[in-house]
């Protein structure tokens, strides 16, 4: 009865729209006042969950993220994947598509993503004629390659609880990342076919190869992230700063970042740090109460009577990561259910790795439905939209990424392939 109350607290704190890590922290103090529990107990967990190594990547990936965007890499990008597509029909969605792939190795994070390339994308699209759904719904759904793609801030987290390689979750990513890309090229390529009137512009070389140019730079970063980690010569913490580093001289060497704007990236950087570590602490703090009351226990119980079957329960991983994906956010997520399921996955003889590319990328949906929908809150402030325009809009989209899962459930082996070939 006392979890039962506990998780009708913490959902009346959602609906109103007190932040998830508060949600969760409330209701756990009066549970462990409740309950004699030392309130000096529950300061140690909150503050040990974040002392962790691994965990020291995502203020790191974060700043890298912040850089990047300070400097101006998503307008290098665009103009790129313009002068190269600009003469198809529908270019400037294929566009959003290319230049959200090539900025997520360096993002991290479908907000950043939405936030830094929905300025430019949106307003280009409504001025050459494209629809306002498909250009929120585009925008919106590209975004979400940058949480699967690495540097993936949810893989790094994913990581530090399961106790995996993250280079191998690297790894195992970028297959499932660059076939969101290509679904949702379809769908551009099917929704565009009823737009006949749109713009295309004149191909020319000279402006490929001016707009190529300033990219090459820029592209380092994925190949000495990635490169380094997959490589083996440097930790995931190690090439995070590495490329924030490469990043920042990056911005100097352009012009675009100067001294002066350091205090500001570095307070962007460090909210956005500090609203992600509040929630995997207070996350670690709930799951303590949960498994204090042996809630992992009866959840285990309960799978195994229920299947035997590793793809039912992949199944079953699917629907409850997307459920609770469209509530809470997905750090949250992870930390909450990872030590929950992750000894499950071992019963069932499903590789942790496969597991967290599933989870990371069904949560990756509920940035993108109601209530909670991260990416549309800030695709709604961008273009000044309604919730449900951005949702509609988005909702064709969200099909391939659906059927991406699917086939993750069904053959998990796929994604393991180039881990294993890289000995990882």
């Amino acid at each position: 009865m006392s979890v039962l109350v506990l998780c009708l607290l913490i959902a009346a704190l959602l609906v109103i729209r007190v932040p998830v890590a508060f949600a969760f922290f409330g209701p756990c103090l009066l549970y462990m006042l409740s309950t004699d529990q030392s309130v000096g107990l529950a300061l140690r967990l909150v503050a040990n969950s974040t002392a962790s190594f691994p965990l020291l990547a995502v203020p790191l990936f974060i700043l890298l993220g912040s850089i990047a965007n300070h400097a101006g890499i998503a307008d290098r990008l665009f103009d790129f994947a313009l002068a190269v597509l600009g003469r198809v029909r529908g270019s400037l969605g294929y566009v959003s598509v290319g230049v959200s792939l090539g900025f997520s190795w360096m993002s991290g994070s479908a907000v950043a993503d939405a936030a830094a390339l929905g300025k430019v994308e949106i307003p280009a699209m409504l001025r050459a004629g494209y629809s306002r759904p498909f250009a929120l719904g585009v925008v919106g759904s590209s975004s979400l390659i940058a949480p699967v793609m690495p540097p993936s801030i949810p893989a790094v987290i994913y990581a530090g609880l399961a106790g995996v390689s993250t280079g191998a979750l690297f790894a195992a990513s970028v297959v499932p990342a660059l076939l969101m890309a290509l679904g949702l090229c379809v769908v551009v390529f099917l929704w565009v076919r009823r737009m006949p009137h749109l713009e295309r512009t004149t191909f020319s070389w000279e402006r490929v190869w001016v707009t190529g140019r300033r990219v090459i730079a820029p592209l380092g970063a994925p190949v000495i992230i990635l490169g380094g980690i997959l490589g083996g010569f440097v930790t995931p913490t190690e090439a995070a700063a590495v490329g924030a580093l490469y990043m920042l001289l990056l911005g100097f060497a352009f012009r675009t970042v100067r001294f002066g704007d350091l205090p500001k990236i570095l307070v962007e950087a460090a909210l956005t740090t500090g609203s992600i570590m509040l929630i995997v602490a207070s996350a670690n703090l709930l799951g303590y109460v949960f498994a204090r009351e042996r809630i992992p226990q009866e959840i285990s119980q309960g799978m195994l009577g229920l299947t035997s079957d590793p793809t039912v329960f992949l199944l079953l991983v699917f629907l409850l990561s997307m459920v609770l994906g469209t509530a809470l956010d997905a750090i949250a997520v992870l930390t909450l259910t990872v030590p929950i399921l992750l000894p499950l996955a071992t019963q069932y003889d499903v590789d942790p790795i496969a597991l967290g590319v599933l989870m990371i990328l069904s949560q990756m949906i509920g940035l993108l439905t109601p209530p909670v929908g991260t990416v549309i809150f800030v695709l709604q402030a961008i273009a000044r939209a309604r919730m449900s325009e951005v949702f509609w809009g988005s909702l064709p989209f969200l099909v391939p990424l659906t059927l991406l899962c699917f086939a993750i459930i069904f053959w998990p082996e796929a994604i393991l392939y180039l881990p294993e070939r890289l000995g990882l």
